[in-house]
């Protein structure tokens, strides 16, 4: 198959005249239109307005999806404990199933082709199974949670740790490597240190798992922490093992000089969630700060509770433009750094190689946006469009390893029933109010 139209293929490179060549789940060629087509000239083509790499959500909540406007205007603390986590422990089975169905749905539609999956602490099979179906590439975990849990979530901790080796032996490496597992602590607040020691030790056992928690969100997080241990939130995942190439730190807005030269030293990746930080008040992540010292950041727009969308556009604009206000430089976080947080940087945490761009030989993991819009007249610069203009819904086309799993042309997702979706969502999100 070969797509043309304007072609953004990573950050530095743009191809107003380009094409992509897809082979089977590997992009065979990319490069101007007439060259391409001259060396693949029996390929069938399709015509697009705007091509890029899939988008990599870089730390999301898919099953707090039936959560959408449940929790306005509340702290983290308050947010999580008094409304999410009762949802989540209202999910059973089948809702588990149709919760993650509708949040790689909205993920899939919008250009987001890599998830990094916080999931719940029950009923992850569920989770796993909808991903596979679906057809998105996930780094996916169940949640662990062994102390501060309400009822219907608070574990044993040997029981979780059981149950996480399970799912990694079940899930790690499925669907031909689309989907990879990450051992997933909610946060060091509802984890005891056998918990999260006994995380470090399941993710050593095997090739290629991850570890994937939040730290250092809010305030009153990071006092909690210290309260419990005596040291800050970093530090204590530090000492308890918990930092590395390996591990995805979800926020790390409130950290310290010592904390950051934690996570410079270790290699341990970050992933910035501007719209969920500014949404429950948590304050500024020090991305800037980070990105100077070399440290891996990945966009994340976290769940729908405390976001309200899973728009990967919407977060590259918020991304750029809060980190701007804040050191009042116009010239922080350009569309080229943000773009490559919503894409290669994420694929870096995820893990997962070769994503994250347009190039011969990568994962052909690919969108296509719509640019006959009001809002994209004129289009002067097809990068900045992405990051400061494109919403969400402007995606017409998303490919996943080869494979066309949203087509607009062809009416919409093309591994499910997207309306069936929809449907199930709303009665199982009335039943869950009830």
């Amino acid at each position: 198959m070969l797509l043309a139209g304007t072609v953004v293929a990573d950050p530095e490179t743009v191809y107003e005249e380009g094409a992509v060549v897809v082979a089977d789940d590997r992009i065979a060629a990319v490069g101007l239109r007439a060259e391409v087509e001259d060396a693949y000239p029996d390929h069938a083509v399709r015509e697009f307005d705007l091509l890029a790499p899939g988008l990599v959500g870089g730390h999301v909540h898919s099953v707090q999806s039936l959560g959408r406007g449940i929790a306005d205007d509340t702290a983290l603390l308050e947010w999580l404990f008094e409304h999410v986590l009762p949802m989540e422990a209202g999910l059973g089975e089948r809702e588990m199933r149709v919760a993650a169905e509708l949040g790689y749905l909205e993920l899939l539609e919008s250009g987001t082709t890599t998830a990094i999956d916080h999931l719940s602490v029950r009923h992850a099979d569920a989770a796993f199974e909808a991903a596979i179906d679906l057809g998105i590439r996930g780094r996916m975990g169940k949640v662990l949670m062994d102390k501060r849990a309400p009822e219907g979530l608070q574990e044993d901790t040997d029981a979780a740790l059981d149950e996480t080796e399970r799912l990694v032996q079940a899930y790690h490496g499925a669907a031909d490597g689309r989907i990879g597992y990450a051992v997933t602590p909610r946060f060091a607040v509802s984890c005891t240190e056998a918990c999260l020691r006994g995380a470090r030790e399941i993710a050593d056992r095997y090739d290629g798992v991850r570890i994937h928690t939040h730290a250092s969100e809010n305030e009153e997080e990071v006092e909690t922490v210290r309260e419990d241990t005596g040291m800050r939130n970093i530090a204590w995942l530090d000492e308890v093992g918990l930092t590395g190439d390996d591990v995805v730190l979800a926020h790390c807005v409130h950290t310290t000089e010592r904390e950051r030269d934690i996570l410079e030293r270790t290699g341990t990746h970050v992933t910035y969630c501007p719209s969920s930080n500014m949404k429950l008040a948590s304050g500024i992540a020090p991305v800037v700060d980070y990105l100077d010292r070399g440290i891996d950041v990945a966009l994340g727009n976290d769940g729908p509770p405390c976001n309200n969308t899973l728009d990967p556009f919407t977060e590259m604009r918020q991304a750029s433009l809060l980190q701007k206000v804040d050191r009042l430089d116009p010239e922080a976080t350009p569309a080229q750094v943000v773009f490559e947080m919503a894409t290669l940087g994420g694929a870096r945490a995820a893990g997962f190689e070769k994503v994250g761009a347009l190039r011969e030989g990568w994962t052909a993991d690919v969108i296509a946006l719509d640019t006959d819009l009001t809002r994209a007249t004129p289009l002067h610069d097809p990068l900045s469009h992405l990051v400061f203009a494109a919403h969400g819904d402007d995606v017409t086309f998303t490919m996943v390893d080869g494979e066309v799993v949203y087509d607009a042309a062809f009416g919409g997702l093309q591994t499910g029933d997207a309306d069936a979706i929809r449907r199930r969502a709303r009665e199982v999100a009335a039943d869950l109010r009830e």
